[in-house]
């Protein structure tokens, strides 16, 4: 299994406010047991394309698990005094310092982009920060975003032929020239059309080959209106 480090990685935390989001959730009324589900099922499909991080995912699930395991306790009686303690209260004011924090961190660098645009009088870089081309960014969506075009086109993945003697081994390499060879007429080319029919090894080593050849700037992958598919585009030097 190969292991896949992508740069700029969001968080557990992202995750969480992602499923949050896209089900318009009242983050102070979260259905515990339906988003642990749905965050688990995530979680494996990290473990399963091996991405760096997901160690962290796997303590956050745990710990959404046992959220979910104290709601489903009984709960005990109360004193006249007594206020009932809601086991997703932390995990709320957790959710609302991280957004507060992200919020902070956005602005500062819209400030940043702001101020990049003035002039300064005088040398503003070194002689190599000057003569250092700058890296564009090649994944305009996000991870989160990647992973759930992958979950759907898994799930409408032929079973594998349990009779099957000789099992066909797919790399990272074969991948990406297959990749390579779909770009070499068309400019753009869809994720989920092109893993129509194919099997789940080769729809998983063919996504982490797209991965590899974004962030070696060989391809362009973006998101799609839909949500649930991506755009791959080819870049310059894809055919050489």
């Amino acid at each position: 299994m190969y292991r896949v480090q992508l740069q700029d990685f969001e968080g557990p935390l992202d995750l969480l406010l992602l499923l949050i989001n896209r089900r318009e959730i009242d983050i102070f009324d979260i259905p515990i047991a339906q988003i642990t589900n749905e965050y688990l099922s995530y979680v494996g499909m990290m473990k399963t394309i091996n991405l760096d991080g997901v160690g962290d995912y796997i303590y956050f699930a745990a710990l959404l698990i046992s959220i979910k395991a104290r709601m489903l306790l009984p709960k005990p009686e109360l004193g006249p005094d007594e206020e009932e303690i809601d086991p997703r209260q932390q995990l709320v004011e957790q959710l609302l310092e991280y957004i507060r924090y992200k919020d902070a961190a956005e602005d500062l660098n819209r400030r940043m982009e702001e101020r990049s645009l003035l002039f300064t009088r005088g040398a503003a870089s070194t002689p190599a920060q000057a003569d250092a081309p700058e890296r564009e960014i090649l994944v305009n969506t996000s991870v989160f975003d990647l992973l759930t075009a992958l979950r759907g086109v898994l799930e409408k993945a032929p079973d594998e032929q349990t009779l099957t003697i000789v099992r066909q081994e797919y790399s990272i390499e074969e991948q990406s020239q297959f990749v390579r060879q779909l770009l070499f007429n068309q400019r753009q080319i869809s994720f989920v059309e092109i893993m129509k029919g194919q099997t789940r090894g080769f729809i998983v080593c063919t996504f982490l080959a797209i991965l590899e050849m974004a962030f070696i700037q060989q391809i362009k992958i973006s998101n799609t209106y839909q949500g649930n598919d991506f755009m791959i585009q080819s870049e310059g030097g894809i055919n050489e």
